[in-house]
């Protein structure tokens, strides 16, 4: 019975490798009859395991999903890999996945075997996260882009635009992209014929799935690098170009990847971001303790003029008019009506 048992869990484990095996393979993995393996493939079905079967030499087995998630099998490294998984998606963005995971990765505590605790536990304490403000996304939407970006079918659905402006888009899908503080959809807009990105939270309704279509040219190799070109840039009223008095490493500290891209430029870097208001990012930068030149775009320059004498002047000692005391009070004495 022992021998018959470890055998079942095998042959399991095997199936969630690999997506279907034939019948010869299987034995000669086991090390067993082919008529084991099929004796055994019915005996995993009764205890609930979806197998489904293919006659025909290219024929084969496969674990099909069920009503129920099958117990899996996991060796060491995929059981730590799991753990850490679960613990950083413990502060994710997407609704509700943060409390579920917090559940699974306590019954997974439980059965880890003693000899990978300490190393997950030392893993654990290692690394920090820092939460990040972000707007949750709906779990079926994320769910429902991905199946229509696998089986490339167009979707439809109500979108918010950042003005608050509401309309029902049609896309196809390609790519979804996490920056850790939002996900964000690659698609092709068929009412703007353009390529467009969309951030998933604003998504008001569960994308539903429609016809299949042909895949188009990208617009461009890394999907990744032109969503953060989109949502650093191209959103905002300026474009702003800024050269730093420093490397590249003392920057990418300061500049998180949803905000800017960084680029070497012999001992200096340049910045590339997008911004709405002048203001607020000139003191930002100055806060710095950094060297650093605004090259684009002129208006920025010119602002930075203007800010710089209003902190000039802001230094300079306080006005006689200025303090409080008896002055004050004779000036209000004096032109108070006889």
């Amino acid at each position: 019975m022992i021998e018959t048992s470890a055998r079942l869990l095998q042959l399991l484990s095997l199936l969630q490798l690999r997506r279907e095996w034939t019948g010869p393979a299987l034995a000669q993995r086991m090390d067993v009859t082919e008529r084991t393996v099929r004796r055994d493939i019915g005996k995993l079905r009764t205890l609930g395991y979806p197998i489904n079967a293919s006659p025909g030499v290219a024929g084969g087995y496969q674990l099909g999903a069920g009503a129920q998630l099958p117990p899996l099998l996991l060796d060491d490294d995929e059981a730590l890999a799991v753990a850490i998984g679960l613990t950083a998606v413990t502060a994710s963005p997407v609704s509700g996945v943060g409390e579920a995971s917090v559940r699974a990765l306590t019954k997974l505590e439980q059965v880890l075997p003693p000899r990978l605790r300490p190393r997950f536990s030392g893993l654990r304490s290692a690394v920090t996260r820092m939460a990040a403000a972000s707007t949750p996304v709906n779990p079926e939407v994320l769910t429902a882009l991905s199946a229509a970006i696998t089986e490339r079918r167009s979707v439809a659905f109500r979108y918010d635009r950042h003005d608050g402006e509401s309309s029902r888009r049609v896309v196809e899908p390609y790519r979804l992209v996490d920056t850790g503080r939002r996900w964000y959809l690659v698609a092709f807009d068929r009412t703007r014929d353009d390529w467009r990105t969309f951030r998933v939270d604003r998504c008001q309704s569960v994308p539903v799935a429609r016809d299949r279509f042909v895949p188009r040219p990208l617009p461009a190799a890394d999907l990744a690098a032109y969503v953060q070109e989109s949502i650093t840039r191209s959103p905002y009223s300026y474009d702003a170009v800024i050269r730093f008095h420093a490397p590249v490493h003392e920057l990418e500290t300061r500049v998180p990847s949803s905000t800017g891209t960084l680029e070497a430029d012999g001992d200096y870097t340049v910045l590339r971001a997008g911004f709405d208001s002048l203001d607020f990012p000139l003191a930002y930068l100055a806060s710095w303790d950094i060297d650093f030149e605004v090259l684009e775009p002129a208006e920025m320059r010119e602002r930075a003029v203007v800010v710089a004498e209003r902190l000039r002047r802001s230094a300079a000692a306080p006005t006689a008019s200025a303090t409080p005391g008896v002055s004050d009070g004779a000036e209000r004495a004096h032109s108070s009506p006889r």
